[in-house]
């Protein structure tokens, strides 16, 4: 019974994370739109806010995809696709945090967020990856 209600609560447990994630990507998502409608209206940050839009919203996008995927190998290609999605979307607000006079804490924030949800991510690929679960 003990080991039954162990194996119980790690479903729990991973089935909120799996919620948190989703959720988090999708607030995430649109707390980087809001940034972006904020950016100036000048060809760079357009091209900039383009590439970040894409990556930011692809995470979750990505996400979400998985849970419809009709096996592990490909739910698992779905989070490395929103992991590196996430990767590169550290890269952009990087770029407009250390080469332009945007707020550096908004951006800051977005960072941090974008690094936790990586972090998730990096987690669940890690654990999907052992051959043990």
């Amino acid at each position: 019974m003990l080991a039954q209600n162990s194996k119980l609560k790690s479903q729990n447990s991973s089935s909120k994370l799996k919620t948190d994630l989703r959720r988090r990507c999708y607030n995430f998502s649109i707390s980087v739109i809001k940034f972006i409608e904020k950016l100036p209206q000048k060809r760079t940050f357009w091209i900039i806010s383009d590439q970040l839009l894409r990556s930011a919203t692809s995470i979750g996008a990505n996400v979400v995809e998985a849970k419809s995927s009709s096996s592990r190998r490909e739910f698992i290609k779905f989070y490395e696709i929103a992991l590196r999605s996430a990767n590169e979307t550290k890269y952009w607000l990087e770029l407009l945090r250390d080469a332009t006079e945007i707020s550096k804490k908004e951006i800051e924030i977005l960072l941090k967020e974008c690094e936790e949800i990586s972090k998730m991510l990096a987690k669940s690929l890690l654990t999907l990856k052992d051959k043990r679960f």
